[in-house]
């Protein structure tokens, strides 16, 4: 009897997964697939959610543990203590948003990780989820009923690297991070101011500058970011929304990467998982931006940078004429940012997401400018909506964003609602041009 053709035998024909399937069984069909479940074994302890996080949590503690992680002593959380306090008492005049924290600590690098875990698993889990679902999306229907089982293999086994590569990259970002919103983003609870001691020390090391004022001025980037995320309440989710959307965006370009994942596929052996191991490792499911996705991080990009400049304008403006070394050390934190500092790293590794903190120049002097037009309160009121924020084009012509506004005149509660009513709706009555 003539051999059945191969097509019929293998419903991934046109797939990513054709040649997986292909190489199984030298190019006659499907794999054994106990055989392949057998060896993948160690990919697949039992967990909930998309990716292993008791895997990642003892990754990321033994990364952090290669270097001497001592427990903050009694004196370096005095001293937190007192340079957050004195810092909340210099910001009282460069904005007119209140103290947002309750209260103050210092952390070792593990200290970090533990308490920062909850807002990465909100981070994360989106863009891991979305990956592995992706999987399914890119087979026809006639395939999925019996991609089933391997999907869910591959699932497991995708969710496992995953968290190999978000353990490092916390462990990593631990040994690198000064504060609790190094970042931009609020990893701890509202109003939880934190500095990592060793970190901070490392930082200040080559500056010539005092520890005392390193520690200072540290303190200040912390305090601004908590009273700002405490003062625009919507801030947090925007963020971490933006980050979510960038993961309900992704999409599986079938034609796109046929090509790539077939070169990939070449001399793989599905039975052994080292190789599989290097196969997913390879940039196998690393997918294109869609549209969703690059506006969504556009957005992300354009308020990270707003956030950063306004902490950056607003610490200047605390610091002058008390420090004289703030101007070396704002610099230095700029430089540590433009060369890749530890948000565009850590969003890269875990997210998925390259950001340009380069836009902190511009944002900064977008809002200095705008504070000496206008005053430091109509500065801070940019923030009451997110539809007022400058855009990625305002960051682009900082010196221009409201150009010729003046400083407002006073005004009562009623006619402030109504002004701001106006920006965001147009003014009312007959409806804007073109609508």
């Amino acid at each position: 009897m003539a051999d059945e053709p191969e097509e019929p035998q293998n419903p991934f024909k046109g797939t990513p997964f054709e040649q997986f399937f292909a190489q199984g069984m030298g190019g006659q069909g499907m794999p054994d697939l106990s055989q392949l479940f057998g060896q993948l074994q160690s990919l697949l302890q039992p967990y909930d959610g998309p990716l292993n996080w008791d895997v990642a949590l003892d990754l990321a503690r033994k990364t952090a543990a290669q270097s001497p992680d001592p427990t903050p002593t009694s004196a370096q959380q005095n001293a937190v203590a007192d340079a957050l306090q004195l810092a909340d008492h210099w910001l009282d005049d460069a904005t007119g948003f209140p103290s947002g924290v309750t209260s103050t600590t210092a952390w070792s690098r593990a200290e970090w990780i533990v308490n920062t875990l909850d807002v990465w698993k909100v981070l994360v889990e989106p863009v891991a989820l979305q990956s592995v679902g992706a999987l399914g999306a890119a087979l026809p229907e006639e395939a999925k009923g019996q991609a089933g089982p391997i999907l869910g293999i591959l699932g497991r086994a995708i969710g496992a690297l995953l968290a190999n590569q978000v353990g490092s990259g916390l462990g990593t970002l631990a040994g690198e991070v000064l504060s609790v919103s190094d970042i931009g983003v609020p990893l701890a609870p509202a109003g939880k101011a934190a500095l990592i001691p060793a970190n901070v020390a490392a930082f200040a090391e080559g500056l010539d500058v005092p520890a005392d004022d390193v520690m200072l001025y540290l303190a200040l980037r912390e305090a601004a970011h908590q009273r700002l995320f405490a003062g625009v309440p919507w801030l947090r989710e925007h963020l971490v929304g933006a980050v979510t959307a960038y993961a309900e965006g992704i999409e599986v370009n079938v034609e796109g990467i046929q090509q790539r994942v077939e070169e990939q596929m070449r001399g793989i052996d599905p039975t052994n998982p080292e190789s599989m191991q290097q196969l997913l490792e390879g940039g196998m499911f690393e997918l294109p931006d869609s549209p969703a996705q690059k506006a969504a991080l556009s957005r992300l990009e354009t308020t990270l940078a707003l956030v950063e400049g306004w902490v950056d304008e607003v610490v200047g403006q605390a610091t002058e004429g008390r420090m004289p070394n703030a101007g070396k050390l704002q610099e230095a934190v700029r430089r540590r940012r433009a060369a890749g500092g530890p948000a565009e790293q850590t969003f890269a590794t875990l997210v998925g997401l390259e950001l340009r903190p380069r836009r902190l120049r511009d944002a900064s002097t977008l809002w200095g400018s705008l504070r000496t037009r206008q005053g430091t309160e109509a500065r801070d009121g940019v923030w009451m909506h997110p539809d007022l924020l400058p855009t990625a084009a305002d960051l682009d012509d900082p010196l221009g964003f409201r150009e010729g506004a003046t400083a407002p005149e006073s005004m009562s509660e009623d006619d402030f609602d109504a002004a701001l009513r106006e920006l965001l709706e147009g003014p009312s009555g007959d409806e804007p041009e073109g609508s």
